[in-house]
């Protein structure tokens, strides 16, 4: 097997549980940085100012102005939540992608797997301390299926416009795809037990919910072992080498720290208003609790993982896309999920547990199966990405048509 080259080395890590663009970030020199303190400032307000969508921070300060003059106004609140996450999830993405950048391989990749989702997880916390656990789960499974399908299939199709075939690394799809269909057996079990009646009632559930969380949280760790310590040779990109084209060099350290804390602060805040405000907002708009939950919190959370999915795919690092999607998607499932059963225990107002209902573990179970149908040949083109979206359409449309009382 070919062994990596010191350039590659960086693919190997990135391109597995959590790339971002730290593979193919050059690592130019920044002369001058950490010199005149207004350098980091400049930076910042340059990539705002080149970065359309971090124009929406704009939405930050009035979503609290809205909140504190018209509290009642939950649709008003929920617009305005919606639109002020997406640019923080953006800051966040690219503050993580500098941070990652700096301290190299194995911390970088532990830093990108653990901060990557962190806009989902501020959501779900906030949703759990509120003790809505039917958001909760909705949001994992529907994040599960989001960076599964939507994700997955919306840049085969990006790519696919651009560049006639695309290639990538089968083998991380194969790892991927196996991390999540042991998600999906764990989340399987407790419904399928428990619905079989062969339990002693809740306590029985609780008990198992946390013995396959820690389970599950161990699977996790020891992927990232396997990806990025003792088999990184075998996770390489198979695209051509990036390093000619111009990449924008990351931020300097000290920036990404401060903003890794301060956009954090601001997205637990608003996260706050958008879980106060999302029930009513969906009556409003006629949605289901479960639609809301499944698709519009999950498009939100991952609002910054799939710009730079997409970005990727454009360019023809279509590994970085693969790895961007499957690799979230595995992480809420053995991590971000885990996590909340576990500090349900301290927050919630009562025990969470991986008990989901049917339709979601049928949706989980699919979007897992398709996958490796679609991932076989390491190939893609633009009507492989169609057939990946449409099943997400099909589970999108059903949600959405569901009687309030079905669910």
């Amino acid at each position: 097997m070919k062994q990596p080259t010191a350039g590659e080395s960086k693919a190997d890590g990135g391109d597995c549980l959590r790339p971002a663009s730290l593979p193919f970030r050059a690592k130019s020199p920044e002369p001058g940085l950490g010199t005149n303190p207004g350098d980091p400032m400049k930076q910042l307000l340059k990539e705002i100012r080149r970065n359309p969508l971090l124009w929406l921070l704009i939405f930050v300060p009035v979503v609290f102005a809205a909140e504190k003059l018209r509290p009642e106004s939950h649709t008003l609140l929920f617009v305005l939540s919606v639109l002020a996450i997406v640019p923080l999830a953006a800051l966040l993405s690219h503050a993580t992608e500098s941070v990652a950048a700096k301290t190299g391989d194995s911390v970088g990749g532990l830093l990108n797997a653990t901060l990557g989702n962190l806009t989902e997880l501020v959501i779900a916390l906030t949703a759990l301390r509120a003790g809505e656990y039917m958001l909760v789960k909705a949001s994992i499974a529907g994040a599960i299926v989001t960076n599964t399908l939507f994700m997955l299939g919306a840049s085969f199709l990006i790519g696919g416009l651009k560049h006639h075939v695309q290639e990538y690394n089968r083998v991380t799809v194969r790892v991927q795809a196996g991390l999540l269909f042991l998600a999906t057996v764990a989340l399987l079990i407790p419904s399928a037990v428990s619905r079989a009646d062969l339990t002693g009632g809740a306590g029985f559930t609780q008990h198992l919910s946390v013995g396959l969380s820690v389970l599950l949280i161990i699977t996790y760790a020891l992927g990232m072992l396997f990806t990025l310590k003792t088999h990184r040779e075998l996770f390489a990109s198979v695209q051509a080498d990036h390093a000619g084209e111009a990449e924008e060099a990351p931020w300097p350290i000290g920036l990404a720290l401060a903003l890794l804390a301060g956009v954090t602060v601001l997205v637990a805040l608003v996260s706050e208003v958008f879980v106060e405000s999302v029930q009513k907002a969906a009556e409003a708009f006629g949605m289901t609790p479960a639609f809301v939950g499944f698709i519009i919190v999950a498009l939100v959370g991952a609002a910054a993982e799939m710009a730079s999915a997409f970005s990727a795919a454009r360019k023809n690092r279509l590994d970085l896309s693969v790895g961007i999607a499957l690799g979230s998607a595995s992480q809420i499932a053995l991590f971000v999920a885990p996590v909340l059963v576990l500090l349900s225990y301290v927050m919630g107002p009562a025990p969470m547990d991986l008990q989901f209902w049917p339709g979601a573990i049928v949706m989980i179970l699919i979007a897992t199966l398709t996958v490796p149908l679609v991932t076989s040949s390491g190939r893609s083109a633009w009507f492989v990405g169609v057939l990946v979206l449409m099943v997400y359409l099909v589970f999108a449309m059903t949600l959405y048509l569901l009687p309030p009382q079905a669910q």
